[in-house]
């Protein structure tokens, strides 16, 4: 089968399309003919080698699929031919992948393999950062950075339809405009303005209750700045390649929270509390409440191709890569 292979850690150079055996389930495994398969900024900060415990060289990357069954292992309670989505434990970027099927669920009624693979690491992270580990309630504000990213789209969604008033931050017009449509209240292009001083500007210089920020390094820092006192910021990425550093002297005055979240930890930790979403999530996605934003769609063969499209900050929506 081809997979796609990180040999070393750095640029995309260390990618490569290779051939690798159709891997055989285990016990309590499935093996999923792949139709779609998501590609996180995880991924890339793998691939560079600056994500805390990811994979060693030689590997396939790829944390989440849709696909369909065509194999099952023992002690299994699903059949060959079922249609699923989940999150896998890497080796998504290839034409067969195995997974654990405690991890799996049905896709949602008239979603496709391609807006299956939107799910499950976007909408779990954007509704457990917004309400599981955020606590938000209606009538609150919050502040969404890369907003019309694929957690971004996902959270203006989940915050618009919990009564929320929504903030939002991208680089261009047309993702503010993409995001707008969604449900952002408060468009902000963060290349033309410092974005605290507008958050503080249309809140009268209260700030906002909840942030979300996945980028780090000074965009951490500065969110705190327009953070409302008893406020709480989840922190759960740095796509900037740096952490961010709040400071805890003004944390502290302020009565503030800086919350972590990590989904492969939480699911390992406490998975009860991340699965939680999932029944709320499938509803609102099989009503058309939700809709994931499926951006572009690149051959499997071209991952390359699609790591630079999104570290050039091209992407709006989810990027996938089909088999």
């Amino acid at each position: 089968m081809q997979v796609i292979e990180v040999t070393e850690f750095g640029d995309t150079s260390g990618m490569q399309v290779s051939e690798r055996d159709v891997p055989d389930p285990g016990e309590g495994e499935v093996r999923i003919e792949v139709r779609a398969a998501g590609i996180n900024f995880a991924d890339i900060m793998q691939r560079r080698g600056h994500y805390q415990g990811g994979p060693q060289p030689t590997y396939v990357p790829g944390m989440e699929v849709a696909g369909v069954v065509d194999a099952v292992g023992e002690g299994v309670g699903r059949s060959e031919g079922d249609e699923v989505v989940g999150m896998v434990d890497g080796g998504g970027y290839a034409e067969y992948v195995t997974a654990d099927a405690s991890g799996l669920f049905d896709i949602p009624d008239g979603m496709s393999f391609e807006e299956a693979a939107g799910f499950p690491v976007q909408f779990l992270t954007a509704h457990n950062c917004l309400h599981e580990w955020g606590g938000l309630e209606e009538g609150e504000k919050v502040l969404i950075h890369a907003a019309a990213g694929g957690v971004g789209t996902a959270a203006v969604q989940i915050a618009s339809e919990a009564g929320a008033e929504t903030f939002g931050t991208a680089s261009t017009q047309e993702k503010l405009d993409l995001a707008s449509d969604l449900g952002l209240d408060h468009p902000i292009n963060y290349t033309e303005t410092d974005f605290a001083d507008e958050v503080n500007d249309l809140t009268d210089g209260e700030g906002v209750d909840l942030v979300l920020d996945g980028i780090g390094s000074e965009t951490t820092e500065e969110s705190l700045d327009c953070l409302a006192h008893f406020g709480r910021m989840v922190s759960y990425g740095a796509a900037s390649g740096e952490p961010g550093r709040p400071d805890t002297a003004s944390l502290l005055f302020a009565n503030q929270r800086v919350i972590g979240y990590h989904l492969g930890q939480a699911m390992y930790r406490a998975p009860g509390k991340v699965m939680s979403a999932v029944p709320p999530l499938t509803e609102m996605l099989s009503t058309g409440t939700l809709e994931v934003q499926v951006g572009e769609t690149f051959a499997l063969e071209d991952a390359v191709e699609a790591h630079e499209y999104i570290e050039d900050r091209q992407s709006s929506g989810k990027v996938l890569l089909v088999p």
